[in-house]
C-alpha cells in the first residue's frame, strides 16, 4: 500500500514540528520586560524596576527627602518586597528616615510606540507614602499615580 506509507511521511513531520510551533506561540505570549526606569513624583525622581524569576521584583526609589532632617537630599529606597503577577504589579520599599512607600496597581501600555520613546509602559495604581513620626504615630496617604517609563538605550534593544 503505497498511499499509507506516504501518509505516514506528513504525519511524522507534523509530530516532528508541533514541539516547534508550540514553542515559537509560547516565545510570542512572553511577559514582556518591564524592567527599567520610571519618573516618580518630582522632576528629578525616578523608580529603577528589574523584573527577576518568577515574577520577583527588586529596584529602588531615588527621591529628594522632605522631612526637616533630609530636605532635599537625594536619597535611595531600595524594595524591601516586589512581585509581578501577570501585568499586576505590587512593591514595598524600605523605610528611610520613618517614610516608605507601597505600590498596588499594574503595568500597561502607554502612549510611545517604541521602547525607545517616553511613557511606552506606565505604572498605573496607588502609591501609599507612610510616615511614622517620633511618637511612633503611622499616618499613610495613598494617590493615584500614573509613572510613565523612560526611553529606553535603543541600542540595548
Amino acid at each position: 500500500m503505497v498511499y499509507s506509507r506516504w501518509m505516514r511521511v506528513p504525519l511524522a513531520l507534523l509530530l516532528l514540528l508541533m514541539p516547534l510551533y508550540s514553542a515559537a506561540q509560547s516565545a510570542s505570549g512572553a511577559t514582556p520586560d518591564y524592567s527599567g526606569m520610571y519618573e516618580f513624583l518630582r522632576d528629578g525622581e525616578f523608580v529603577q524596576l528589574t523584573i527577576e524569576e518568577k515574577g520577583n521584583v527588586t529596584g529602588f526609589i531615588s527621591r529628594f527627602g522632605d522631612s526637616e532632617s533630609d530636605k532635599g537630599v537625594f536619597m535611595n529606597q531600595f524594595f524591601k518586597s516586589g512581585k509581578l503577577g501577570g501585568e499586576k504589579l505590587v512593591f514595598t520599599t524600605e523605610p528611610v528616615h520613618g517614610v516608605w512607600f507601597e505600590f498596588a496597581g499594574a503595568v500597561v501600555r502607554g502612549a510611545g510606540k517604541k521602547p525607545d520613546e517616553e511613557a511606552y509602559y506606565v505604572l498605573q495604581g496607588t502609591l501609599t507614602r507612610f510616615n511614622t513620626d517620633q511618637d511612633k504615630k503611622t499616618t499613610s496617604q495613598p494617590r493615584s499615580v500614573e509613572l510613565k517609563s523612560f526611553p529606553r538605550d535603543a541600542a540595548a534593544n
